[in-house]
């Protein structure tokens, strides 16, 4: 049987931190009110230069670090997001060419705050099913861009980032175990950004309007939020085969403290087995549980055989929990001076063969102008 494990991981956050001082001057709220009910004290920002797909590269690149491997043996892409840079392409697309994965398929996934999960279940499956060994699975988001910072329900709650694993195909019976994905279509309005799709063009009438916003109603979203971890994560264990004992790490979407302390009393975890960092990053959507699954094996708190419960919930309203029996050594190996002389090479490669194909368009382009064949 066929099995798809994490073999790297990596995440990139802004260097601009915002700290809830920074936000007391934007709206009328306090370092106190907002540590008391989110926990969180600081976020990242992106800068001008800054945007999903540069942090969703950086991650990736990271990731690649860690599993030693070339970008020319990713087979396959997949970023989850709902702050693509552009409506089309996919943010995958940008990423396959920045990191230099020249025969990768590409796409996003976009499941709000659940969509790392979504990602990697179809990254999972794919690889189980034999058409892939080696994915690149990214959550990233840069909803900063997307914030009401005249809306203090909402303002204080997003920051940016990206993380990402790095899957392959594997004998040993680690890895995915079991995922629980599901959906409550009549919950859109309770998260959600007005205008901007199809339903509703951008105009200059919906931006004066601040329909282009994240838009939330905080107390619907609390109470989903709450029985959609317990319930999916119980579920997700049962596929399994275990218990709630069984699990040595839950890994919930870090969207407010709150709702991860309820969901882990409802569960009956002990704090020692959660893992939280929403303080120093706030809500990063489908970057929060890779982010924090990077920290989590940065702290020591990973090992071999460890059982990792990973849940997310958010927009759509969508949910998805999935429980991952890590199978690699975790323990941080120093990186020989030459391969990351072959990093930068390969990473100046990646950007000469964009340039060139790009190029190479060009001329075909004017060739065809100008009537020039046998191209």
């Amino acid at each position: 049987m066929t099995y798809a494990q994490i073999v790297g991981w990596g995440y990139a956050v802004p260097s601009r931190i915002m700290t809830n001082s920074d936000i007391e001057q934007l709206v009328d709220t306090s370092d106190e009110w907002i540590r008391t009910r989110t926990g969180i004290s600081e976020r990242r920002i992106a800068g001008p230069k800054e945007s999903t797909s540069t942090l969703a590269t950086r991650a990736a690149q990271n990731a690649l670090q860690v599993a030693d491997l070339s970008p020319s043996k990713v087979d396959l892409v997949i970023v989850a997001t709902s702050t693509p840079d552009f409506p089309m392409p996919s943010v995958a697309s940008i990423v396959q060419d920045n990191i230099g994965a020249a025969r990768a398929g590409a796409f996003d996934v976009n499941a709000a705050c659940s969509g790392f999960i979504y990602a990697l279940s179809v990254a999972s499956g794919m690889i189980a099913g034999g058409l892939h060994e080696n994915v690149l699975v990214i959550g990233a988001d840069t909803l900063s861009r997307l914030v009401d910072w005249t809306d203090r329900s909402t303002c204080i709650l997003f920051g940016d980032g990206a993380g990402a694993v790095l899957l392959r195909r594997s004998e040993s019976p680690t890895g995915l175990r079991s995922c629980v994905l599901g959906s409550d279509g009549s919950g859109v309005g309770s998260l959600y950004v007005p205008a901007g799709g199809s339903r509703t063009p951008i105009t200059a009438e919906q931006v004066q309007a601040r329909q282009h916003f994240i838009k939330m109603k905080g107390g619907e979203v609390f109470r989903f939020a709450v029985h959609a971890i317990a319930q999916a994560t119980q579920q997700a264990v049962q596929s399994a085969g275990m218990t709630m004992d069984d699990v040595d790490l839950f890994i919930p979407h870090q969207a407010n403290i709150r709702i991860i302390q309820s969901a882990a009393k409802a569960l009956k975890i002990p704090p020692e087995k959660v893992f939280s960092n929403v303080n120093r990053y706030g809500n990063t959507s489908t970057a929060s549980i890779p982010i924090a699954l990077c920290e989590a094996i940065e702290a020591g708190k990973v090992s071999v055989g460890s059982n990792l419960a990973l849940v997310g919930f958010g927009a759509g309203l969508a949910w998805g929990a999935a429980i991952v029996q890590w199978g690699v050594d975790a323990t941080p190996m120093p990186f020989a001076w030459w391969k990351s002389m072959v990093r930068n090479i390969q990473s100046r490669e990646a950007v000469v063969r964009s340039f060139a194909l790009r190029t190479q368009r060009r001329i075909d382009a004017l060739r065809r102008v100008n009537g020039i064949h046998g191209v």
